[in-house]
């Protein structure tokens, strides 16, 4: 096992982390039950890739990583901040759709980083991408 290994299942474990959480800041400001919906699938598919990357700190014997206490409250703060506007269901997709391609974008430039991490991690990172882009895909409907 790799360093490379480590850190990036650490850096999977704080993006899930910090996806759900941005997730769980909006749910209950949706008003669109179909937009609602979409954000439950996508917490609900995060959840399951947390299990995964979980487990597989476990098995690395490793705890993670929480995410940047500076990050999340900055995203916590924009979204607060956005949902007092009028359109709230728009602000939303746009929250989360914000979200995700950050996501994307950091998760791609650390699998470049940690190019030497174990195949199972790799794979794990590429399914997470493969989620933020099917949600970001299903939330373009709502910007």
């Amino acid at each position: 096992m790799s360093d490379d290994t480590i850190k990036l299942l650490r850096e999977c474990a704080a993006g899930i982390k910090m996806g759900i959480s941005s997730l769980d800041d909006v749910i209950e400001d949706t008003q669109n039950e179909k937009l609602k919906n979409i954000l439950i699938e996508g917490k609900d598919k995060h959840l399951e890739l947390e299990s995964e990357t979980n487990e597989l700190l476990r098995k690395y014997n490793d705890e993670g990583k929480e995410p940047a206490v500076m990050a999340k409250a900055m995203a916590k703060m924009k979204s607060n901040v956005k949902l007092m506007t009028k359109d709230t269901d728009a602000h939303i997709a746009d929250l989360i759709t914000d979200g995700c391609n950050m996501g994307i974008k950091s998760l791609n430039r650390y699998l470049n980083q940690y190019s030497k991490s174990d195949n199972e991690v790799k794979q794990l990172t590429g399914k997470i991408i493969i989620s933020e882009e099917a949600l970001e895909r299903s939330l373009r409907a709502y910007l």
